[in-house]
């Protein structure tokens, strides 16, 4: 499941690159189905990072890997 979940991270990081940020797989809880990422860069503090978050990254997980029920920051 972690290998799944980075080859997902590694599509998504060149537009959070773009924009000055990136991402950080932190954990994996795959009983729970909680991934937990630490979002760095111009995304660690922008004020849109929650909609990236949830929208962006925990969206295209849980279409790519359908055992994640959650993704949180750290």
């Amino acid at each position: 499941m972690k290998e799944q979940i980075e080859q997902v991270l590694n599509k998504i990081r060149p537009a959070l690159q773009a924009d000055g940020g990136d991402v950080e797989l932190v954990e994996v809880d795959e009983q729970g189905g909680i991934v937990k990422v630490r979002l760095k860069g111009a995304c660690g503090c922008c004020p849109m990072s929650t909609v990236t978050l949830k929208q962006g990254i925990e969206r295209a997980l849980k279409k790519e890997v359908p055992s994640v029920k959650e993704v949180l920051a750290v």
